[in-house]
C-alpha cells in the first residue's frame, strides 16, 4: 500500500502555485502569451517577468517527471532516436517528453517555446540542450555567455561584459517576443520581492544550524528552493510562500523537532551530514529514507545552491537592477572553481557542525561530478571529518541500485557511530 506523502502548509501553497503556472502555459496559445524556455542556474525570471512572459524550465519537468516514475520510458525513446546512454539524462527526458506530447508536471501540455534563453553556460551540455529543442521545435535561441569563475571571484569587468549582452541582445530579443517595451521600473519591483523571498530562504536553509535541524538541507531543501530556483522569484506567491516556510521552521524550531519527512515527523537525530550532488529523483522517497529511517538529517548541501549562493550574501538588487543579474548569473554554485567548492563545503561542514561528508556522484552530469573525489579529499583534509561516495543518475532508473546505495549509507553511518564511540572513550580514559 502507498503511503501518501506528509506535507506542511507551505507545500500545499507550493503546489497550489505549480498547478496555476502550468494551467497558464496549458492555455497560453489561448490566452496569447508568450513563453521563454531557460534554465535553473542563471535564469532571469525577473526579467522575464518584466516583459509579462511565462518561464518553462526543461531541468524541472525533467525532475519532476522522474519523481512521477515516467522518466525512463522518456529516456529510452531518445535513445532509441540516436542519444547515448552517456548523455544527461535530464536532456534525454525532455527530448522524450517532446516526443511523448510534452506534458508538464501537471499533465498539462506545454506550448512550444517561443525563445530558449541560454543564460548560463557553466554547463556545456545546456548549448547542446537548446541546439536539440532548436532543431525539434524550430524556436529561436538567444544565448547570454557568462563567463567562469576560473580564479574564484568574477570581476568588474566580467559583471560590465554581461551587462552589454542584456542590453545589446537578450532585452532586444525580448522586446521582440513578447511585443512590449523594457520597462526597468518593472524589473526593480520584481527584484525587489526576489530579495525579500531570498532573505526568508536563507534563513531557513540555516535553521539547520540548530539542535536537532528542523529541516534538512538536501532532500527537504528540494522543496524549499523549488519556487525561487524556477518560475516564481520576484513574485508575491514566492514572498508569501517563504514567509510562511519561514514560519513553520521556526515553530518546529521551538518545539525542538527535527524535519518533516514524506513519512512524517524524523525520529531522533543521530547524524548530521553535508552532501555534495544532485539527489536522485527515480528513487527520491526510497534515497530519502535510506537517510532519515537511520537518524541521519542532511544540514547543508551544495544542490540547494545550484540556482544561487544566497546564504553567502548575494540578493537581487533593485538599485541595480541589471547589474544584479549578471552577478547573479555569474555567482551560480557549478560556475565556481573547484577550491571555491572545497571552501564552501568545507565551511559547511564546520558551521552546522556536521559529523560527516557524502558525495552522490551523478553519472551523466559532468557539471557535478567532475572533480568530486579531489573535492573529497580536499574536504577531509581542512575538516578532519571522513568522506563517503556512491554513485546514481538524475532521472534514469537503470543507474539507482537500492541495495548497493543503502549498503554503502549504513556501513558509512556505522564508521561515524564506531569513530564517535572510540572518540568518547578516548575523552573518557583522559579523564
Amino acid at each position: 500500500m502507498t503511503v501518501a506523502a506528509a506535507k506542511d502548509r507551505s507545500q500545499d501553497r507550493q503546489k497550489e502555485m505549480i498547478a496555476r503556472h502550468f494551467s497558464r502555459l496549458a492555455r497560453s496559445e489561448e490566452t496569447g502569451e508568450k513563453n521563454v524556455y531557460t534554465f535553473v542556474p542563471g535564469n532571469l525570471t525577473e526579467l522575464l517577468l518584466a516583459f509579462d512572459l511565462l518561464p518553462v524550465l526543461p531541468e524541472i519537468n525533467a525532475l519532476q517527471a522522474g519523481m512521477r516514475k515516467i522518466s525512463g520510458d522518456q529516456v529510452t525513446k531518445a535513445e532509441k532516436l540516436g542519444h547515448s546512454e552517456d548523455v544527461c539524462a535530464y536532456v534525454k527526458a525532455s527530448i522524450g517528453a517532446l516526443h511523448s506530447g510534452n506534458l508538464g508536471p501537471t499533465g498539462e501540455r506545454l506550448p512550444k517555446p517561443d525563445l530558449l534563453l541560454l543564460s548560463y553556460t557553466g554547463c556545456f551540455t545546456f548549448l547542446k540542450w537548446f541546439e536539440l529543442y532548436r532543431e525539434e521545435t524550430g524556436a529561436p535561441v538567444t544565448m547570454l555567455h557568462v563567463p567562469y569563475q576560473a580564479d574564484g571571484c568574477y570581476t568588474k569587468e566580467m559583471v560590465q561584459y554581461v551587462v552589454k549582452q542584456l542590453k545589446e541582445v537578450v532585452i532586444p530579443d525580448l522586446e521582440r517576443v513578447s511585443g512590449r517595451k523594457y520597462d526597468e521600473d518593472k524589473l526593480r519591483e520584481h527584484l525587489k520581492l526576489s530579495a525579500a523571498a531570498e532573505d526568508d530562504l536563507v534563513r531557513v536553509l540555516e535553521s539547520a544550524k540548530h539542535r536537532p535541524s528542523p529541516i534538512d538541507g538536501y532532500f527537504g531543501a528540494v522543496y524549499y528552493v523549488g519556487p525561487i530556483f524556477s518560475s516564481f522569484r520576484g513574485t508575491s506567491d514566492a514572498v508569501l510562500y517563504y514567509r510562511e516556510l519561514w514560519e513553520e521552521v521556526r515553530e518546529r524550531m521551538a518545539r525542538g523537532e527535527g524535519p518533516m519527512t514524506p513519512d512524517g515527523p524524523m525520529g531522533p537525530e543521530r547524524f548530521r551530514l553535508v552532501v555534495e550532488g544532485p539527489p536522485n529523483w527515480t528513487h527520491f522517497r526510497e534515497f530519502w529514507r535510506m537517510f532519515h529511517s537511520e537518524g541521519a538529517v542532511v544540514v547543508a548541501s551544495t544542490y540547494s545552491k545550484v540556482g544561487g549562493t544566497y546564504d553567502f550574501g548575494f540578493r537581487h538588487d533593485p538599485d541595480r537592477p541589471l547589474e544584479s543579474l549578471a552577478e547573479y548569473c555569474l555567482g551560480c554554485y557549478t560556475n565556481l572553481d573547484l577550491p571555491s567548492r572545497v571552501k564552501m563545503l568545507s565551511g559547511y561542514v564546520r558551521d552546522y557542525g556536521a559529523d560527516g561528508f557524502l558525495i552522490n556522484s551523478i553519472k551523466s552530469c559532468d557539471s557535478f561530478s567532475a572533480g568530486q573525489l579531489v573535492i573529497m579529499r580536499a574536504v577531509e583534509k581542512e575538516t578532519g571529518v571522513p568522506g563517503g561516495f556512491f554513485e546514481s543518475d538524475l532521472v534514469d532508473p537503470r543507474y539507482f541500485s537500492a541495495a548497493n546505495i543503502k549498503n554503502r549509507i549504513e556501513s558509512y553511518l556505522q564508521m561515524l557511530d564506531q569513530r564517535r564511540s572510540g572518540a568518547g572513550r578516548r575523552e573518557g580514559a583522559l579523564s
